[in-house]
């Protein structure tokens, strides 16, 4: 595979400049090559190798996230309604990033699907009689949507433990306990579909890939182009330029200097997991498994036991345990977020501490934790769980977003965000989950944002009909569209 060589010969003035080689910039390569094969574009990716920050296997937990099983996603108000708004916008997100997915199956462009995304049930999992009337009524609502009709609901102990068996292991008879489950919940291999998509980009005309080649500055040229300067002193000038660094898109888009970034921060968030291989603990357990977030924990911290394969080997992951790092990447620097605090974000930035102050409590709290104190965690998951079975590994780092507030000057928000240009000749992706998950989403909106008048054309709206057919469609109110669109990805996909 290209990717594994050397890196070519890098293009002096290409059409578009890809800065980072993870899902974001793979998925918009395609995208862009797809629509007009005519463009050149220069992938500049400052470690050895392809997907090996946020999207390698191991620096995430594989979810395909369509808001099956997170509870965070849905939210219960104080008059003790469900709101499962986000959650519905979620799932057809998912739904649109598989239905390009099978497209590019459908094209010859993956001939595997196997090899990064796989059948896994999602469930939801909670215990206490307050948690299992929430779970109750969250069941109540979201089956009334189509999106999620299929979802079945117990309290019946001997159904979760044929669902999951370790959840029940061990655990006080009687004890209050309530389950979801959706069958059509996915495991995925980003860092493998990244090499995918990579591979086949790197194999045509006009694309070029540098490998182990850092960026460091983004000057505006005289005419509108960019110069992108990498390696202290060589540059290439490019007319389009997307920062898809995942936590290093931050510093690159203040370097751009362009006024839409301006009063934007970052708050790294490191993870950590627990991971297990013991064979017999990892044969009885082929779900993923989403509890609730503990009081003051952020939403990302949302605890999960989940059956991962990558490579073939198959393992449990159960976490995640939140720490702090200053880098913004796992391989940065610990500068990083020093470095990122400028006149425009300083006040934003620490109106954001000022706000969060149970959240730095909890990373806190989370830092201090022994490796007994994480088991004693996941025992709550997994009553019978013993130490020495299950090993600590860092995950990646996340970037949640800082951004500037009219009544509270600056909030921390999470999720993701599309920063684009005034003329659309740079953007950028900030935030974190679910972002490799609704990729092709975030894709789409950075396309609507830099090439208007190409979208608007008769030409890429007959190329977007058949590489993305549910764009321009809202799935959730189209159980027609959802249910036929949904039918071909699985088909493509062999998802059964």
């Amino acid at each position: 595979m290209k990717n594994d060589h050397d890196s070519d010969p890098i293009l002096e003035a290409p059409d578009v400049v890809l800065i980072g080689a993870g899902i974001m910039s793979a998925t918009l390569g395609m995208m862009l090559k797809q629509l007009n094969p005519a463009l050149t574009i220069q992938i500049i990716e400052g470690l050895p190798q392809v997907a090996q920050e946020s999207s390698n296997a191991w620096n995430n937990a594989g979810t395909g996230h369509a808001a099956l099983c997170e509870l965070n996603y849905t939210p219960e108000g104080a008059d003790g309604e469900i709101d499962i708004s986000k959650a519905a916008r979620i799932n057809e997100q998912f739904e649109t990033s598989k239905h390009f997915w099978g497209y590019l199956v459908e094209q010859g462009i993956i001939t595997e699907p196997s090899a990064f995304v796989r059948p896994c049930p999602h469930m939801s999992f909670v215990w206490g009689a307050a948690n299992q009337d929430f779970l109750r009524k969250r069941h109540a609502a979201m089956t009334k949507s189509h999106l999620f009709e299929t979802m079945k609901f117990t309290t019946d102990a001997a159904i979760i433990e044929q669902w999951a068996p370790l959840l029940t292991q061990g655990r006080p008879s009687g004890e209050a306990l309530a389950g979801t489950r959706v069958e059509a919940g996915t495991d995925v291999n980003y860092g493998a579909l990244t090499r995918h998509l990579i591979d086949h980009l790197v194999s045509l005309d006009g694309v070029q890939l540098a490998l182990d080649t850092q960026v460091t500055n983004i000057v505006r040229e005289k005419g509108g182009r960019w110069k992108i300067v990498f390696g202290g002193h060589e540059a290439v000038s490019a007319g389009f330029v997307f920062i898809g660094g995942g936590g290093g898109a931050l510093p690159l888009l203040q370097k751009s200097g362009i006024p839409e970034g301006k009063g934007f921060g970052g708050f790294p968030v490191s993870g950590q997991f627990l991971v297990c291989k013991n064979p017999e603990i990892v044969g009885k357990h082929g779900v993923k498994v989403y509890g609730k977030a503990a009081v003051g924990a952020p939403p990302m911290s949302v605890p999960h036991l989940d059956t991962r394969i990558i490579n073939g080997n198959k393992s449990l992951l159960f976490g995640p345990y939140a720490g702090f790092s200053p880098k913004y990447l796992k391989t940065g620097s610990n500068l990083d977020l020093f470095k990122s605090v400028k006149p425009d974000n300083l006040l934003p930035m620490l109106a954001a501490g000022r706000d969060n102050m149970p959240l730095t409590q909890y990373l806190i709290n989370e830092c201090r934790k022994s490796h007994e104190g994480r088991c004693n965690m996941l025992r709550e998951f997994f009553p019978d769980a013993k130490d020495e079975d299950w090993k600590l590994i860092t995950a990646g780092q996340r970037v949640q977003i800082i951004k500037k507030d009219p009544r509270r000057t600056g909030v921390l928000q999470f999720g993701t965000e599309v920063v684009a240009s005034g003329d659309g000749s740079l953007a950028t992706v900030l935030g974190a989950s679910p972002g490799a998950s609704t990729a092709t989403s975030i894709i789409l909106q950075v396309l609507e944002q830099c090439f208007p008048a190409e979208m608007a054309s008769e030409d890429w709206k007959k190329q977007l009909a058949e590489m993305v057919p549910a764009f321009g469609i809202n799935l959730a109110e189209d159980p027609a569209a959802y249910t036929a669109l949904g039918a071909k990805a699985q088909t493509h996909l062999k998802l059964g």
